[in-house]
């Protein structure tokens, strides 16, 4: 009893401190992405098996009847293993109260579902507007070595929609909702039937906003 007590007590900061959203999803068939530019052109975060993680800040908004569960963020999952299984979270402290939803897309799918091709393109156009040039080249520096593997790669866009969840006396705080710092997570499962990591997300260690 005494032992058990104690690893709930260890565990109990990771528990109080940060909030877990998943998706978990199947890659699709063996796909390249496109020879051209036009991937890396629209600046999108990735994540792969080579690059697992990533901690950012995505924008959030309170429901409206336009934007029902808050602002569209899009990512790129590349690098996937086809048919294999994949869990995808994201952690978020507990002090930003924030609701998510994510969706994971094919390129078809993307490209010929208006209004996912319309948020994709907004959401690039505002990358091209707040990123400067050295933002651009580290994006690109994350970006998975072609495969070698008989079976190939594939990938999937990820959009992650965020609202807040929260009211606060503080009037700034409820006009202008700041930015969620989080932590993205791509968990490849082994032999699709259990995640190869027990790691619990977000720490304490995040730098003071």
């Amino acid at each position: 009893m005494a032992y058990t007590f104690i690893i709930v007590w260890l565990l109990w900061p990771y528990c109080a401190f940060a909030n877990v959203e998943k998706v978990i999803f199947l890659a699709p068939a063996a796909g390249n992405l496109p020879q051209d530019a036009s991937i890396d052109n629209l600046l999108l975060t990735r994540l792969s098996e080579q690059y697992p993680s990533v901690r950012t800040h995505i924008n959030a908004s309170f429901p409206s009847t336009d934007f029902p569960k808050g602002i569209e963020s899009w990512f790129l999952l590349e690098g996937l293993r086809p048919g294999r299984r994949y869990e995808l979270r994201i952690c978020w402290l507990a002090t930003q109260p924030t609701s998510f939803w994510l969706y994971t897309h094919s390129l078809d799918h993307t490209f010929a579902t208006p209004n996912l091709l319309a948020s994709l393109s907004d959401y690039a156009y505002a990358r091209h507007a707040q990123l400067g040039s050295e933002d651009s080249r580290s994006l690109l520096q994350r970006k998975a070595e072609a495969s070698t593997s008989d079976v190939g790669s594939t990938f999937l866009f990820l959009q992650v929609l965020a609202a807040a969840d929260y009211f606060s006396l503080n009037q700034t705080l409820m006009e202008v909702v700041p930015p969620v710092a989080v932590d993205i997570i791509l968990d490849p499962y082994v032999l699709n039937w259990a995640h190869g990591s027990f790691q619990p997300g977000f720490q304490s260690s995040w730098p003071a906003l």
